[in-house]
């Protein structure tokens, strides 16, 4: 979105309409009884937009040659529900675990084809049923999408998922980012990955193997994978942020181009207008207003060696996504609080950490306090906040 801002601003139209002409979509019309929003092409339009962003694990073409051979299938083992808020001065990335037990309703499929419901699974079995019903990642996504809606009440707006290549490629269309690596990683079924300890500048390849990383790296678990994936994220976000990324055609026509080359979207965000329309109204977004978190969980009392449950907490987090307030609302607080009613433009995380200034990136190599260093995966975080310490 912020490289379609870049030359949407300049008014390079006929680069746009290329962008939008490599992403391949799919309709949700297949899906019936939906409610009727305003699409924010307006910057004005005051909506707030939910999007289901996913990995897939495709192996086809080129992914074969970056992620290994696999048994067949397509899987979405990262699952970020998007929210940009009406006013356009938040956006929550909300990491939903793959390991988390669900039920998984009957879903349409791209083509009209239905699935069977299943019953206590891992929630990323919702994307793999879609896609092997449907033929495509586009039902996979489309079965993610309704899963979500089904578990959280949260409507969304549409969809976008990016497979290995297009993910390595625009990492390596900003001159890849870098990261505060505190311990020594060693994971040879990663592509043999190994980093050391400190800030490491990562390119395309040790992003991806990084992202997907597991054994070797921290405990192992999917859990604490996500909350590398998160601090990537942050990482590409100031990255991307910065003056160095805007004020670079070059640099932002490759990176534009590396994502939508690799994507699969629904067809109403993927057109002209709501693209450059929600790009402009967001154009004013900085680091510390985009906050990283996962959906609060604990181990599932039935098999907690593998999966993980929702807690209550997650219930309130949903609500607040529904209806456009900062997550960290407490509506038992509300009366007492200015700050926590609806349209307030406060991150989750924001009021205690220092923003950065446009167009710089977070200094990895600073020493905080124990008291301002966030744990990623764990706690809610911006982009603007420290998550890890290099000496």
């Amino acid at each position: 979105m912020t490289g379609v801002l870049a030359f949407a601003i300049s008014g390079a139209s006929a680069a746009v309409v290329r962008w939008t002409g490599n992403i391949e979509t799919a309709s949700t019309g297949v899906l019936t009884n939906r409610p009727k929003k305003v699409t924010p092409t307006d910057p004005s339009a005051g909506e707030p937009v939910n999007l289901l962003l996913m990995g897939s694990d495709s192996r086809e073409g080129a992914n074969v040659n970056i992620g290994g051979a696999a048994d067949g299938g397509e899987r979405s083992d990262t699952t970020i529900l998007l929210h940009i808020s009406g006013d356009r001065t938040r956006v929550e990335a909300v990491s939903i675990p793959r390991d988390t037990t669900v039920d998984i309703p009957s879903c349409v499929t791209a083509g009209g084809a239905t699935t069977a419901p299943l019953y206590a699974q891992k929630f990323n079995a919702a994307f793999a049923a879609g896609a092997l019903a449907g033929g495509d990642t586009a039902s996979g996504a489309l079965c993610a999408m309704q899963t979500v809606e089904a578990l959280t009440g949260v409507f969304l707006d549409g969809f976008m998922v990016i497979d290995f290549q297009g993910f390595q490629r625009m990492i390596d269309a900003v001159g890849g980012v870098e990261l505060c690596i505190e311990e020594e990683i060693d994971a040879p079924e990663a592509n043999d990955l190994h980093l050391e300890p400190g800030v490491q500048p990562l390119n395309g390849k040790l992003a991806l193997d990084y992202a997907r990383a597991r054994k070797g790296v921290g405990d192992g678990s999917d859990l604490s994978r996500i909350g590398r994936q998160q601090e990537l994220l942050a990482a590409l976000v100031r990255t991307v942020l910065s003056a160095d990324t805007l004020a670079n055609p070059t640099k932002t026509l490759s990176f534009v181009d590396a994502v939508t080359s690799s994507m699969t979207m629904d067809d109403e965000t993927a057109q002209l207008d709501n693209l450059t329309g929600l790009a402009y109204s967001l154009r004013g977004l900085s680091p510390d207003a985009v906050t990283f978190l996962t959906v609060p969980n604990t181990p599932d009392p039935a098999n907690p060696a593998a999966n993980v449950v929702w807690t209550e907490e997650a219930g309130l987090l949903w609500e607040n996504i529904k209806h456009d307030r900062p997550i960290d609302h407490d509506p038992a607080a509300a009366s007492a609080s200015p700050s926590a009613t609806d349209g307030t433009s406060a991150a989750s995380g924001a009021s205690a950490s220092p923003s950065a200034p446009d167009g710089e990136t977070i200094d990895s190599t600073a020493s905080p306090s124990t008291d301002d260093v966030k744990e990623a995966g764990t706690d809610p975080f911006t982009g603007a906040d420290t998550t890890a310490v290099c000496g």
